[in-house]
């Protein structure tokens, strides 16, 4: 007797597709847009200049999804994209992830070889460096530390910068690792610092992104 050929299981989900998913078939049809981000600070700023702008992204049929890292997005790109949902897709990453989201486009269907203008048009943008690199430049340090100042956390910045390993590094480097020093505090400052920002000071890769959805 012939043994069975054991069915291949089915490649397990990133836990964050898997909550998306969940998310969207309780929201039936009113999703007609996702913005794939790389986690909850970038939503957390898009939110923040979507209710500046007037916004209810959830009336207008719109979910940001963090993606929990950005080697996730293929996942996500194929469940969401033309070759699954056919969702009107945007997103937004860091320099640093670019080939990801680019490569990811390309296993969806978007096409081979993409240039950044491409991959614009398709909704798609890049911060540089990052999304906290983009928010200290737009504002400058000196609005930044009254931010900082404001939420009762000047002494803990002026601690970290008499670090050794943060003694020669610039201002805009020594905000950058106090954001990122402590849970949440990178999605907590996103959104002040979005809600402080003039309409001309808003990053174009923020600003693209949504203006896309």
């Amino acid at each position: 007797m012939r043994t069975p050929q054991r069915i291949p299981d089915e490649p397990a989900l990133p836990p964050t597709l898997q909550a998306a998913r969940t998310a969207l078939t309780r929201a039936e049809r009113r999703v007609t847009a996702v913005v794939l981000v790389e986690g909850m600070s970038d939503r957390c700023a898009l939110e923040a200049l979507a209710r500046r702008n007037g916004r209810d992204l959830g009336n207008d049929g719109v979910a940001v999804l963090p993606m929990g890292g950005v080697t996730n997005v293929g996942h996500f790109l194929d469940y969401l994209g033309p070759r699954g949902l056919g969702l009107n897709l945007a997103g937004l990453c860091d320099v640093a992830e670019e080939r990801y989201v680019l490569r990811g486009l390309e296993r969806a269907g978007y096409g081979p070889g993409l240039s950044r203008e491409e991959m614009e048009e398709l909704g798609f943008y890049v911060c540089v460096d990052d999304l906290e690199d983009e928010l200290i430049r737009a504002l400058g340090v000196t609005r930044v530390m009254k931010a900082v100042d404001a939420e009762g956390e000047l002494e803990s910045f002026q601690r970290l910068q008499r670090q050794p390993a943060q003694r020669e590094r610039s201002v805009e480097q020594q905000l950058h690792r106090f954001f990122g020093s402590r849970s949440g505090r990178k999605s907590r400052y996103a959104e002040l610092l979005v809600d402080v920002l003039a309409p001309a000071e808003i990053p174009r890769p923020l600003q693209r992104t949504l203006a896309h959805v």
